[in-house]
């Protein structure tokens, strides 16, 4: 939680049903980018999926790159892709501001 008492943003706390609601799509769709590994939302000790607000951040990307035209397997790849460039940027901000 952050200082307000709101939960951090990669915490589970949406039903899948309030998260569909959110980012407007079908709640099968949400199971079926689970399936293909597109999005991995928390679970409950019960079974119960919970996504967070990165969740749903990543659910309007995959809402986004499929209105692009792209297939479930591109958008795995751009995702990916788009995952390993945020974490080399990550890895060398240190290394740029001590350079600068």
């Amino acid at each position: 939680m952050d200082g307000l008492g709101r939960p951090d943003a990669n915490q589970g706390v949406y039903g899948i049903s309030v998260a569909a609601d959110l980012v407007g799509m079908g709640v099968q769709n949400l199971r079926l980018y689970e399936r293909r590994g597109l999005v991995d939302p928390d679970r409950t000790d019960g079974g119960t999926r919970r996504y967070s607000e990165d969740d749903l951040v990543r659910l309007l990307r995959i809402r986004q790159l499929l209105a692009d035209g792209l297939n479930l397997a591109g958008i795995s790849l751009v995702l990916q892709l788009e995952a390993d460039n945020a974490r080399l940027q990550a890895k060398s901000a240190p290394r740029r501001r001590r350079d600068s």
